[in-house]
């Protein structure tokens, strides 16, 4: 479906299967547009109720487009949220690029919430920290992003403009509401292996705080359909080399459950801002 097209058959069907999408999505939820939407990634879906209480929720499959995803911790459903006038929806799980669909699927999410009408997308991660600063089992904002995975969403002369890819004004907002979360440069990585030692010291001579295996296809998704974007990590483990320990998913589930009340309010927090 996503894959087996010339570049620019891609693109055409991407824009189209976006606008179909955004069409049934509106349907489906019985609203006229969505102000926002927010992905959650690894082990923040159980802290998603702090955005507020869906009036509905179905799988992600009966949209256009959407697919099933495999990773663990990854529901695959969309909730639809109301505050007064205002409406979000929650993509509880995203399709990674190490799933083998290409770019184009890992964020057709992204471009189907700003065609039904966004103009805000929250996306969050579980990532490993390359500093002490940011501790396993906190929070952290998304303050930049190099792009480790030598893939782009971008088809053709698209130049979007990513000096600031997370906004300004977002991460003012939650460091007035919390001074104590910490802000660093996310590192995408292609996955699903995670990094070696080696990788992790260049990656730290480069300037990255945390790293992970998505969000950063789907901020220039966002940034080129004209949307603000908050990133938000959760630090679930010291990357490779840094604790002396292996690195599994299941650590990484562990440390979010046991983070989901700090999440919540951090989420309820996001959604006022959002939503206002």
């Amino acid at each position: 479906m996503w894959t087996d097209r010339t570049p620019s058959d891609r693109a055409e069907y991407a824009e189209s299967i976006a606008q179909e999408a955004a069409e049934a999505l509106l349907k489906r939820i019985d609203a006229p547009r969505i102000d926002a939407a927010f992905v959650m990634g690894s082990g923040w879906k159980e802290a998603a109720d702090g955005v507020g209480e869906p009036y509905l929720r179905f799988p992600v499959t009966e949209i256009p487009g959407f697919l099933a995803p495999t990773a663990a911790g990854h529901a695959g459903e969309i909730r639809a949220i109301r505050r007064g006038e205002r409406c979000a929806v929650i993509f509880a799980g995203r399709t990674h690029l190490y799933e083998g669909h290409g770019p184009l699927a890992a964020v057709h999410g992204v471009r189907t919430a700003i065609a039904a009408g966004a103009n805000t997308i929250v996306l969050t991660n579980a990532c490993g920290s390359l500093t002490a600063d940011l501790p396993v089992g906190a929070p952290a904002l998304i303050s930049d992003h190099i792009n480790f995975t030598a893939q782009t969403p971008l088809i053709g002369a698209r130049f979007v403009d990513l000096t600031d890819v997370y906004s300004p004004r977002l991460r003012a907002a939650l460091r007035a509401f919390d001074a104590t979360i910490g802000e660093g440069v996310y590192g995408g990585w292609f996955g699903p292996a995670f990094e070696t030692p080696a990788e992790i010291r260049m990656m730290k001579t480069l300037g990255v705080d945390l790293v992970g295996m998505s969000t950063v296809l789907e901020a220039i998704a966002a940034r080129e359909g004209g949307a603000e974007v908050l990133g938000l990590s959760l630090v679930t483990n010291r990357a490779a080399g840094l604790a002396g320990t292996k690195l599994s998913g299941e650590e990484v589930l562990e440390v979010a459950n046991a983070a989901i009340p700090r999440l919540r309010p951090l989420l309820t927090e996001v959604a006022r801002l959002v939503l206002a």
